[in-house]
Order: C-alpha cells, then sequence, then structure tokens
C-alpha cells in the first residue's frame, strides 16, 4: 500500500507556480492572440444586429391626460395593446408593405415591445442586420398597429409620438465582450497547457 502511494504522481504546485511564471509572456501573447482572432473573425463572419425603436402613447379619449382614471385604464390597456402589436394580422401587413422576404414568426422574433412601470408609455423595438432596414420596419409596425388597434378595439389608436432612427451603432455582436472573452480563453488554454506539461513532466530533476 504504502509502495503504491508512492508511486502517484505528486503534483509540487509551486513547480507548476514557477513554470506559468517562466512562460507568462508567451501565455500572454497568447491572450492577445485569441483575442485579435476573435474580434477579426467576428468583424468578418458575424452579421451585425442593429435596433430601431419607435415609441407610441395608449389614449382613452380625446381629451386631456390628466385624469386619474383615464390613466389607470391607460396603462391596463397597454398589456393588451403589446399582444396585439405581435399579431399575426398586424405582422403579416408589415410584411406585405415593405415586401419582405420572411413571415410572421420570423419578424416576431425581432420584434420586442416594452411598458415602461406606471405609463401609457408602449416602446416597439425591431432587430435587423440593416440599420436603415430596422428603422423602415419599427415605423411601419407602430403605423399599422396602430390603425389596426383603433379599428379592431373601436378606441381611439395609440398615437405615435417618436419614430424610429437609423442606429449608427451595432446592438450586437459586442465587440469589446468578445474581445474579454477571447482574451480569457487564451490565458486559460495555454495556462492549461503548461500545467499539463508540467505534472507530465517525469524526468529527473533533482538527485
Amino acid at each position: 500500500m504504502g509502495n503504491s502511494y508512492e508511486e502517484e504522481i505528486e503534483i509540487d504546485l509551486r513547480e507548476i507556480f514557477y513554470a506559468i511564471k517562466k512562460k507568462i509572456l508567451v501565455i500572454i501573447a497568447v491572450g492577445l492572440l485569441c483575442a485579435c482572432v476573435s474580434c477579426v473573425y467576428t468583424k468578418l463572419f458575424v452579421s451585425p444586429i442593429y435596433t430601431s425603436s419607435s415609441t407610441m402613447l395608449v389614449l382613452t379619449k380625446e381629451t386631456t391626460l390628466a385624469s386619474v382614471a383615464d390613466l389607470q385604464l391607460g396603462s391596463q390597456l397597454t398589456k393588451d395593446y403589446s399582444v396585439l402589436i405581435t399579431s399575426r394580422p398586424v405582422l403579416e401587413e408589415v410584411i406585405v408593405n415593405l415586401g419582405l422576404d420572411t413571415d410572421y414568426k420570423e419578424l416576431r422574433e425581432s420584434v420586442v415591445v416594452t411598458n415602461p412601470d406606471d405609463t401609457r408609455i408602449l416602446q416597439l423595438s425591431v432587430e435587423d442586420s440593416d440599420a436603415a432596414m430596422a428603422k423602415k420596419i419599427v415605423d411601419e409596425l407602430a403605423s399599422v398597429s396602430s390603425a389596426y388597434i383603433g379599428d379592431k378595439m373601436e378606441v381611439v389608436p395609440p398615437k405615435i409620438i417618436e419614430e424610429g432612427e437609423i442606429p449608427t451603432t451595432r446592438t450586437s455582436p459586442n465587440m469589446k465582450k468578445i474581445a474579454v472573452l477571447g482574451l480569457l480563453a487564451g490565458f486559460l488554454v495555454s495556462g492549461g497547457i503548461v500545467t499539463v506539461m508540467t505534472v507530465m513532466n517525469d524526468t529527473i530533476k533533482t538527485e
């Protein structure tokens, strides 16, 4: 039992530490290389995604918005409107009007409708690989859904208070995040290789 125990490989943590310290420049270089490669790959082969947003105001009547009951009712209606905005008839009309080469299910996945707490504001956001097309889709979606809601629910249509803008910065992929992940991956891989080589090195080093 004692002999088998003595024959087991004993990992010297100090030896691993000094081995990594000795190769620290190589590890850093590999990390930087991985960060550069991941950024270049993302730039060349990953399509950027842009997001354009439009906002609408939920109205319950054409008078002022000072009534507390009117505000509460408007806040409740925003939940119904959120469902109607991404309904099949609305999305299909947007696709036909813009001549999009997609179906309503795929378009629905690119649409996000949010309602800030205690407000009657609806924010429509659309993601697309084309910045200009993202604006066109969100503007058309706001227009079509406003008319659809007014017609089907027989209420004052939501008022578009802010049209979309052509985004100048991509939503994803995040180049900084990718660079950091590539750097860390390079560190882990190169550090792991140095550790394995040190552990597997069974050459005689001392008397």
